[in-house]
């Protein structure tokens, strides 16, 4: 599998985490696991679709899709030759560019086409087919920058900058007080913006930072402990299970598969 991360044009920086590629001519069935990593995407298969495996039972996607955050990790398998490309987009940009309720995809992978917003049910016809990378970044940038200038403004901006920085360990205090929001504004704005309570969004930021500090360095498991803010080396398992499945000592850190790729950033 080829994976490729592509950076948007500078003045998406605030909607736009990057767009990425999935390559490979090799149809031999491959499960992955997907891990949360607070993002959500415009997923597009070229190729065969993939299948998922969400609430215990497999359901074949469809090729265009739309993923809301998701809180627990979940399984995917290809169904022949994988061809994809995404745009992984910050965290309220789904509401700020559609006016879309982002506590209503929670967990939920759904079909593009069938979105009365014509701008998602139409978009792989602005972008689909390109010729290569290049190609596929310019339209991808295209679309989004006229798009962008409909934005709606993020009251969570100031909050999301802080959840960052800190690496997932500020306080809801501080977000409140960084926002200039009550903890119940905050509360009702996540629910809606984001999909998630901001302590729940908080833990996943803060997970993610493991992966960061494993690539960094060559600290032990008790400075990683230390260095991403969890209490005690229980509870940093105890979080790692949730959102992987697996311990941490046992995890597969520099295998190249989906779940490391988009942790990987």
């Amino acid at each position: 599998m080829k994976f490729t991360r592509i950076a948007p044009h500078p003045c998406l920086g605030k909607l736009i985490e990057c767009y990425w590629m999935m390559q490979s001519d090799d149809r031999s069935p491959r499960i992955e696991k997907i891990i949360p990593d607070g993002f959500t995407e415009l997923i597009f298969n070229y190729k065969d679709v993939y299948k998922a495996k969400t609430d215990g039972e497999w359901h074949l996607q469809e090729p265009n899709l739309l993923a809301g955050q998701i809180s627990r990790f979940f399984y995917l398998e290809n169904t022949g030759v994988t061809g994809s490309f995404a745009v992984k987009l910050r965290p309220s940009a789904l509401t700020q560019l559609f006016n879309i309720r982002m506590d209503l995809y929670l967990d939920k992978i759904v079909d593009l086409d069938t979105f009365p917003d014509p701008h998602l049910s139409t978009m792989k016809t602005k972008i689909l087919p390109f010729v290569n990378e290049k190609d596929l970044k310019q339209k991808l940038d295209h679309y989004f920058i006229a798009l962008s200038h409909k934005a709606s403004k993020n009251p969570l901006e100031e909050a999301l900058d802080l959840l960052f920085t800190s690496h997932g360990m500020a306080s809801v205090k501080e977000l409140t007080a960084r926002a200039k929001l009550s903890e119940r504004q905050l509360e009702r704005l996540f629910k809606e913006y984001i999909g998630l309570p901001p302590k729940y969004y908080a833990r996943i930021i803060r997970f993610n930072y493991i992966f960061q500090l494993i690539r960094s360095n060559n600290s032990t498991w008790a400075e990683i402990v230390y260095q991403s803010g969890y209490y005690d080396q229980s509870h940093f398992i105890r979080d790692f299970k949730a959102f992987t499945g697996e311990d941490p000592s046992a995890y597969y850190f520099e295998e190249k598969n989906m779940a490391n790729f988009f942790l990987n950033r």
